[in-house]
């Protein structure tokens, strides 16, 4: 085998490791060893070069795509996750925009859900950083469409930074639209530092805020607070919630509307 045939067959590998990784979650190194028929050191090496694209995060004897308090998932691996219950968010959350405003939604893919359905509402503005609603709504008949700029992330697919953050305090819409990582009875929370400024810059941007968030997020913490949860004038989540988590949820903020799936 010659040294491009060896580079393509290691291209090919990474990217099959990474699909099996997203698609279930999370993986044995001694699992991954025997998909691929390759050494538990050669998987080692190829998990190293998946996390050091931000694909994957290595932990105790094997890998995991799906987030912790300090580290959020690929983008590859939030866009399957939880899909029905996004989509369900997004329809209760498309009733609260009313055609002809402006809306800003950040680089979740909640918000990206929402983004499908705003295709239908037009005429509309929309402002966003995600490069994938960007892509959706760039031949939309009547959507106007503003893209932040700043450093580009293929990790979110999104463009964040100082550049997103003065794009973002340049404009002003009628409504936000973000999503965070996890939420406990008093906050929402995200991961990375670098996403939270974009965040807390956009909710200064809004004059209605709403936060969308699936069940999966409830009763968490991540790293950095976002906000407190009376910063938004409503916040949406998905009946597949746990009953005493929404009810909590309920008993701190005045406005929860829940999905029904």
């Amino acid at each position: 085998m010659n040294a491009r045939q060896h580079s393509s067959g290691r291209s090919a590998r990474w990217r099959g490791m990474a699909e099996l990784i997203v698609r279930q979650g999370s993986a044995s190194v001694t699992e991954l060893a025997e998909s691929f028929g390759v050494s538990v050191m050669t998987v080692h090496r190829d998990l190293d070069e998946l996390e050091r694209q931000g694909m994957v995060r290595k932990v105790r004897g094997g890998v995991t795509a799906q987030a912790s308090n300090v580290w959020e998932s690929n983008i590859a691996y939030r866009l399957q996750a939880h899909a029905a219950e996004k989509d369900a968010i997004a329809r209760v959350v498309a009733g609260l925009i009313e055609p002809g405003s402006s809306v800003m939604l950040d680089d979740s893919t909640t918000a990206l859900a929402v983004a499908r359905r705003l295709v239908q509402m037009a005429p509309l503005t929309v402002v966003t950083n995600f490069l994938e609603a960007i892509r959706l709504l760039s031949g939309a008949p009547d959507i106007r469409l503003i893209a932040l700029g700043g450093e580009y992330h293929a990790t979110h697919d999104s463009f964040l930074g100082l550049g997103c953050v003065d794009a973002t305090q340049a404009v002003s819409t009628d409504v936000v639209v973000v999503s965070t990582s996890a939420i406990s009875e008093q906050y929402a929370f995200h991961q990375e530092q670098e996403i939270v400024l974009v965040k807390r810059a956009m909710l200064r941007s809004g004059a209605r805020r709403i936060l969308a968030v699936d069940g999966s997020k409830l009763a968490r913490v991540a790293l950095h607070r976002v906000a407190a949860l009376d910063e938004f004038d409503v916040v949406v989540v998905d009946s597949n919630a746990p009953a005493e988590m929404l009810q909590r949820l309920r008993d701190h903020h005045r406005h929860v509307e829940v999905a029904q799936m």
